[in-house]
């Protein structure tokens, strides 16, 4: 893949655009959110049933992703506020994101479609104009990230909010969304404000505040030097034979041993960092686990040596290559549920556009996970649901311990030093909790 990384003129724009593109619309949610009374203890009398419906849809998401119902009934809105502002604006972002590589489709789950296509298909639309309508696609082709039963999906913007997002997307280059790192900035500008202000706070890092100043960008030349001395290092020690299908720049070989100060510097075939003797042989039973995948720069780095690998070792097309890797071989664990959304559509999008690959189709199931979902429970009302089971109610303390702290520790936890049996099957006992 020949894909070049973002100039840095455009990569300063796609900055700039990105942390307005936040404060508008979090400005956005923050309005449409109040119009619709989430925060107030009852709802408005201005509001139709269907918005009450609404409102009682939005007020239910925001407590399980954070917010607080409080005694008097009031909710707060600051977690909903957040997704939703994320979710609009890279619903948008995701659309363009295709539509310049030729790959977001139409209804008919086959015609490529511009964004000027979306304007004018919108026309026969009522109440829809191109961009939403540019969404409404992306959203078609990537259920895994924009979920159709998120109540925020369903919030409509001011005109004046909503243009204002339209301007900022609309004046990004076209350049901007084909190049190799655009997307690994993307979380990363998302995030520069928030990052900013956490720190200048002085205050203790807790769940809220964690991923924000935690997301570093991964230099390319950073990400090649890992990967080309031990997945390359890998494959040119176990097929010599097909050791020149990439260029591993940044591959480095043992020197060759001598007692002769004085003798000229040459290098082995041996790589320095080793033969990796202790790895699968065989290309299906490679695993790669990034457990703080962020937006997905090794993921998507490691699917493109992969893909010509399996190619070339086991004979197979590029679209088998691509399901096969997708499948077997690179998995992601990260604790930002937003990061994880962008590094699903980084992979999705690199296998769509894929040189010899066939474009948009149904990919293989992703093995990108969040493991930041917390339980927002109180711990009686969790223990409540395993009603007179002893075994489950054993079962689901160690559930609730093992994960109550996961929006900090993410990755970090290892559910089998507390969770040693089948819980559907085998049950649990005092004994093994305690």
């Amino acid at each position: 893949m020949s894909l070049q990384p973002l100039d840095k003129k455009l990569r300063k724009q796609l900055e700039t655009s990105i942390i307005k593109a936040r404060n508008v619309a979090e400005t956005a949610a923050r309005t449409a959110l109040k119009r619709l009374c989430v925060s107030e203890i009852k709802p408005g009398g201005h509001l139709t049933d269907e918005m009450r419906q609404q409102r009682n849809k939005l007020r239910t998401h925001g407590r399980q992703i954070g917010d607080v119902l409080q005694q008097n009934g009031e909710q707060t809105i600051e977690h909903l506020v957040q997704e939703t502002a994320y979710e609009h604006w890279h619903r948008m972002l995701f659309a363009r994101f295709l539509a310049e590589n030729d790959l977001l489709i139409y209804d008919d789950g086959e015609t490529a479609v511009s964004i000027q296509d979306c304007f004018d298909l919108a026309e026969d639309e009522d109440g829809v104009n191109g961009w939403e309508l540019a969404g409404r696609y992306a959203s078609v082709m990537l259920p895994q990230i924009f979920r159709t039963e998120n109540p925020v999906l369903n919030i409509h913007f001011s005109p004046e909010h909503q243009r204002e997002l339209e301007n900022l997307l609309e004046a990004l280059a076209a350049e901007t969304f084909q190049a190799s790192d655009s997307l690994d900035w993307v979380y990363q500008y998302w995030q520069t404000q928030r990052k900013e202000a956490v720190n200048k706070s002085g205050d203790k890092i807790g769940a809220d505040e964690l991923s924000a100043v935690t997301q570093l960008f991964t230099e390319p030349y950073m990400v090649s030097f890992l990967l080309d001395n031990s997945l390359g290092a890998w494959w040119v020690s176990n097929y010599p034979e097909y050791k020149d299908i990439l260029t591993f720049k940044y591959l480095r070989y043992a020197p060759e041993q001598t007692d002769d100060e004085d003798a000229e510097y040459k290098e082995t075939d041996i790589s320095a960092a080793g033969t990796f003797e202790q790895w699968p042989k065989n290309l299906s039973e490679l695993k790669m686990l990034d457990p703080c995948c962020g937006s997905g720069h090794f993921l998507v780095a490691t699917l493109l040596m992969l893909v010509p690998m399996r190619m070339t070792a086991e004979g197979l097309t590029a679209d088998k290559a691509i399901d096969k890797v997708l499948a077997e071989n690179i998995h992601g664990l990260e604790l930002d549920q937003r990061c994880v959304e962008i590094a699903a559509f980084a992979v999705a999008l690199e296998a769509w556009r894929y040189p010899d690959a066939s474009g948009y189709r149904e990919l293989p199931s992703l093995n990108i996970a969040w493991v930041g979902q917390s339980i927002k429970a109180k711990k009686e009302d969790w223990l409540s649901l395993a009603g007179d089971d002893e075994r489950l109610y054993y079962g689901m303390e160690a559930l609730y311990n093992t994960f109550k702290e996961a929006p900090l520790l993410g990755s970090l936890i290892d559910p089998s030093k507390s969770i040693t049996k089948d819980l559907l099957n085998d049950g649990f006992s005092v004994k093994q909790i305690c």
